[in-house]
């Protein structure tokens, strides 16, 4: 088996398709995400977004097309839905060991990454839903993922919440130097924090840099164009981030398959 090498995709699905019947869901997807880079998905509802999440994660059944991922790939996941029944008493820390045998110091070190180190015995039912968002993800931090895969994570999270939500997701990446995939609908936010967004509508519509997404016609034909005028005012505070990526960005748009 060859050696890995951070040029080459955490994980890459090729010509992938879904079928429900005669209800086509991912129509020859084609998608990869390098290490080190945010790729964030957008899209209508009913666009295929959460389930293009999980046939890569390998939690529902392709219909064709095959998916390659690095060898022994670390993945954290934080899903759209957290089942959580109110009336189970759960504390965060006993929520970050349910599913992984952590020690009690990397508990610590994850909640205070995420800013909720005073939550620790705090009971899950009584969390914001930005507080939840930062509990989950904490506990997709414990498994080291090399590869950090977030549904929706700023959904029943105020605006306010959202950008600090956004800002340590960014700081995430950083720190522990994963790929990050994401499926978002906050446009602005992900134009600001994303390396590389993919527009998907069953198929992929367009894909790119966030400045060359916002003007491809398909884009616009999806979202209307009040949606570029909205991330272009946004656009501009986020700018000396994305100057840090440049390379790494140009790097990963000349990759060949």
């Amino acid at each position: 088996m060859d050696a890995f090498v951070p040029s080459q995709p955490l994980i890459e699905g090729l010509d992938l398709s879904l079928t429900y019947g005669k209800r086509v869901i991912l129509d020859h997807v084609d998608i990869e995400v390098m290490p080190g880079e945010i790729v964030t998905l957008i899209g209508p509802n009913g666009a295929g977004k959460s389930s293009l999440v999980r046939v890569l994660l390998g939690l529902q059944k392709l219909s064709g097309g095959r998916i390659k991922r690095k060898p022994g790939l670390r993945v954290g996941y934080v899903p759209q839905r957290f089942p959580l029944t109110s009336n189970v008493p759960l504390d965060v820390k006993r929520l970050l060991s349910l599913t992984l045998r952590a020690a009690p110091a990397d508990i610590d070190a994850a909640l205070a990454e995420t800013g909720i180190a005073h939550l620790k015995d705090a009971a899950v039912a009584s969390l914001s839903g930005g507080e939840l968002q930062r509990a989950l993800l904490a506990r997709a931090l414990l498994r080291k993922p090399e590869l950090l895969v977030l549904d929706e994570p700023v959904q029943a999270v105020d605006f306010i919440g959202e950008t600090k939500l956004y800002e340590l997701i960014s700081q995430i990446r950083r720190t522990h130097g994963c790929g990050i995939l994401m499926v978002s609908h906050d446009l602005h936010m992900v134009m600001a924090e994303s390396d590389r967004v993919i527009c998907l509508n069953g198929h992929i519509c367009c894909e790119g840099g966030p400045e060359t997404v916002r003007h491809d016609p398909e884009f616009i034909k999806l979202f209307g164009p009040q949606a570029a005028r909205v991330i272009a005012a946004y656009s501009h505070h986020h700018d000396h981030d994305h100057e840090s990526h440049a390379q790494h960005d140009h790097k990963h748009h000349n990759h060949k398959h």
